[in-house]
């Protein structure tokens, strides 16, 4: 949850809808809005929208997807359509600070933002994105569009454990979360030290009583290590100084693993995942050229994002790995709540904090 910009209250967006058959946004201002686009197939709106989109020439994007992701989409954005992209990478909390910034200048560079569901939905609060509606959409997990919100859900961010194969042998990693209760575990846990959307699917998955009581009973037996950053952790799980952690990002640990790191991967029921969040910006200087790269995005974009082991939301372009079934976190309330889980998380994990 960033510092520096207050939670402020949900807002009503006084948007007008474009109902007609085929539109493609619904926004505040048809000024930055892409061109109605007619009823017809598919194949013929996105004709029509990329019209539209190569008069404008460009678009600009803000995301947190790591470079050597982003540049590949992007590229392949530029080759299939002949539209030029800007890719600003930056963290999600920068990414909404930069944002609320440019908004407070007067300043309407940006066309599109990809990043944390958490930070996209601060910049929602604050009347930056606008609600756009795609036939894409309907090619996405359930909860992945809701009414009312203007962003979509894109890519998740799926938790597992991991383990250094060195120092656990994969016929002995744990199936379940009750498995760490086992005192060949002692010593040998870490937990990620902001991973506070994770608590709350533990309890959306379990309850709050049972999700909270296993976990302290988890870190009674056998304690468990908090280290402050997934990429420190998977670096030292690469290198044995972390034996297992049950709250790794997946891409991250299949990635090092694919790469030779001597990392295993196992699924602890619950699987909780956390979404992504994609939008159009409220006055996108490239509105058109924005909604054909959400919609890239969502369907070219999900393959190249498998390539690099991300899962994506279209169901359609969507391999769970065998053993991954993610039960996705609702992130509507997770900024009015945050302080709970913070809490919470901190008062379970804290004394075990380094």
């Amino acid at each position: 949850m960033p510092k520096s910009v207050a939670k402020p209250k949900m807002r009503l967006f006084a948007c007008s809808f474009l109902f007609a058959l085929g539109a493609v946004l619904a926004a505040c201002s048809q000024d930055n809005a892409p061109a109605e686009i007619t009823a017809g197939e598919m194949s013929e709106r996105t004709a029509q929208l990329l019209e539209s989109a190569r008069a404008e020439g460009s678009v600009t994007i803000y995301s947190s997807l790591p470079v050597p992701i982003m540049t590949p989409l992007a590229a392949a954005f530029r080759e299939k359509y002949g539209i030029e992209t800007n890719i600003w990478r930056g963290g999600s909390e920068e990414i909404l600070q930069r944002s609320v910034a440019e908004m407070r200048a007067g300043r309407h560079m940006v066309d599109v933002v990809e990043t944390a569901s958490p930070e996209v939905e601060a910049i929602a609060r604050e009347q930056l994105i606008q609600i756009v509606d795609s036939p894409v959409f309907d090619e996405l997990m359930e909860g992945s569009v809701s009414d009312g919100r203007a962003w979509i859900n894109s890519r998740l961010i799926v938790f597992v454990g991991a383990y250094n194969t060195l120092n656990v042998r994969p016929a002995d990693a744990p199936k379940t979360f009750e498995d760490l209760l086992d005192p060949k575990w002692n010593g040998m846990l870490t937990v990620e030290a902001n991973d506070f959307s994770w608590l709350k699917g533990m309890v959306s998955a379990l309850g709050e009583d049972e999700a909270t009581n296993l976990l302290r009973r988890i870190v009674e037996a056998n304690g468990v290590g908090v280290r402050d950053g997934h990429g420190l952790i998977t670096n030292m799980l690469a290198s044995g100084e972390v034996a297992f952690t049950f709250t790794e990002y997946y891409e991250q640990a299949a990635n090092a693993r694919d790469q030779g790191a001597p990392i295993g991967i196992t699924f602890l029921d619950p699987v909780i995942a956390v979404p992504t969040g994609i939008a159009m910006f409220q006055n996108a200087p490239h509105p058109n050229a924005a909604m054909l790269f959400i919609e890239f995005f969502l369907t070219d974009g999900q393959d190249i994002l498998a390539d690099y082991d991300y899962i994506g939301t279209n169901l359609s372009r969507q391999s769970l790995p065998e053993g991954m079934n993610p039960v996705v976190v609702d992130m509507s309330d997770y900024l009015d709540e945050y302080q709970k889980w913070r809490a919470l998380h901190r008062e379970i994990f804290a004394a075990q904090r380094r």
